[in-house]
């Protein structure tokens, strides 16, 4: 069974979207919950999370301490880690739960998983990058957090979960899961791509590999937020 964990801010525009993609597995009984964590919106995302009949609460100080509040109040066997502007595509449900049958029963080495990353755009610069981070998922197996993470509660209590960090909470969650634990489901998470053109896929896509490249350097996360913070028209990655 599921839990499901959102972290939002002033999400209203792609997270009814985001969670009518998980309605048929409700359905089916192998999501038991929803939680939003929600930053302090000032939009109507408690309304829609209300309407969906999610547990909406409310945590400041950026995505790692809601990500780590919403776990704390999780009540299930499984966690699902999703952001509020990525959308699992259709069938997802089965592939997840043969995932989780397969570690629940020990056909699988106690892991994690994440999605294939996809964007809902048509064009070309989409497609690459796309492929980028397909390459990036083969070679390094570090998926962003717009892939989701489904993780037996069991393993992120042995990993100690997400850290409270500002920005790559969840690239460090990856890092401590390391390679052999974390699995590519084959289904795709579809991320909004306006974060993309908005400011130029280039120029977003520079920007978060500098972040990442700071941190492999041992750079704190405090200080890497403040360097992107300060990049006019970009928000957190």
């Amino acid at each position: 069974m599921i839990s499901v964990i959102i972290p939002t801010l002033d999400a209203e525009m792609g997270l009814a979207e985001t969670l009518g993609a998980l309605v048929s597995a409700a359905v089916d009984g192998l999501i038991r919950e929803v939680i939003i964590i929600d930053g302090g919106s000032a939009d109507r995302t408690a309304a829609i999370a209300d309407d969906a009949g999610a547990t909406f609460i409310v945590r400041t100080g950026g995505r790692g301490h809601q990500l780590a509040a919403g776990a704390r109040r999780a009540k299930f066997s499984w966690l699902l880690f999703l952001h509020a502007d990525t959308v699992l595509e259709r069938g997802w449900e089965r592939e997840a739960a043969g995932f989780m049958a397969a570690v629940d029963a020990g056909k699988r080495t106690l892991g994690a998983a994440a999605f294939r990353f996809g964007l809902d755009d048509t064009g070309a610069r989409a497609r690459m990058l796309e492929r980028l981070v397909a390459l990036r998922c083969a070679l390094f197996r570090l998926p962003y957090g717009d892939q989701g993470l489904l993780i037996p509660r069991l393993l992120y209590d042995q990993i100690g979960g997400f850290s409270p960090h500002p920005v790559m909470e969840d690239v460090d969650i990856v890092r401590r899961l390391k390679r052999r634990r974390l699995s590519m489901l084959r289904s795709r998470a579809v991320t909004d791509a306006r974060k993309f053109s908005e400011v130029g896929y280039l120029r977003r896509s520079a920007s978060n590999l500098s972040c990442l490249s700071l941190y492999f350097m041992g750079i704190s996360t405090g200080r890497i937020d403040r360097i992107y913070s300060r990049r006019a028209g970009i928000n957190s990655p």
